[in-house]
């Protein structure tokens, strides 16, 4: 099982599915590259930042859950085992896999919640983004910024990655990335840090290490929109 996330999760939703114990691979942003990666596992969720995303289940895993819930749904004691497979199976049911539609996602979610007893503030107690900012730069040649496979990692200009790396290092909880957009010629910049000062700071820091290193256009930025 695995929660496949783009370079655009938040660090703590990373951190926090991972201290459940479940795999967090990235995947290159877009809905159709998360989806594919997602595939790779017996049971792939994912989901994008903006809130693009599904529950896809491999056919073996579902023929199990079918298995287990006819053995068990006969029996009269309310065991954990068959609670578990009634509920994992059901669930295959009710997400839609092939589209992911708020509809079924927010069945779902509202069956977990009741399940565990919890409304929406304890659920959104469960953990606290990281304040994150994002911008984008005008270069000459948006092709001139190389990525590796999940966009986390500037591979051409070396000198830009190593840059972003010393200025992630250097604040409490840092993380950025520069990206070429996929529909015009600018690069996006995102960062995080512990506290919107610091995010901030990172934010301006990366772009104009940036625009000094990637070919900006214009000015040297002084300031960034979120």
């Amino acid at each position: 099982m695995a929660a496949v996330q783009t370079a655009y999760a938040n660090g703590n939703s990373g951190g926090y599915i991972q201290g459940l114990g479940v795999e967090v691979p990235l995947a290159k942003t877009g809905v159709k590259f998360v989806h594919h990666k997602a595939l790779e596992y017996d049971i792939g969720l994912y989901f994008e930042a903006n809130g693009h995303g599904t529950v896809v289940f491999k056919d073996h895993v579902v023929e199990k859950l079918k298995e287990l819930y006819h053995a068990t749904k006969d029996e009269k004691e309310e065991t954990p085992a068959k609670l578990a497979a009634q509920r994992l199976y059901f669930s295959t049911q009710l997400i839609n896999q092939a589209v992911g539609d708020a509809i079924s996602d927010a069945l779902i979610v509202e069956a977990i919640l009741t399940i565990k007893g919890w409304g929406l503030a304890e659920w959104a107690a469960t953990y606290d983004d990281l304040p994150s900012r994002q911008t984008k730069l005008a270069v000459e040649d948006r092709a001139f910024v190389k990525v590796n496979d999940n966009e986390t990692q500037v591979l051409e200009p070396k000198e830009l990655q190593d840059e972003i790396s010393r200025l992630a290092a250097a604040v409490e909880n840092g993380r950025a990335f520069v990206r070429p957009s996929g529909t015009e010629n600018v690069v996006r910049v995102y960062a995080e840090a512990k506290t919107v000062e610091l995010a901030d700071k990172l934010a301006l820091d990366v772009c104009q290490a940036t625009h000094r290193l990637a070919k900006g256009l214009g000015e040297v930025p002084t300031s960034f929109l979120s």
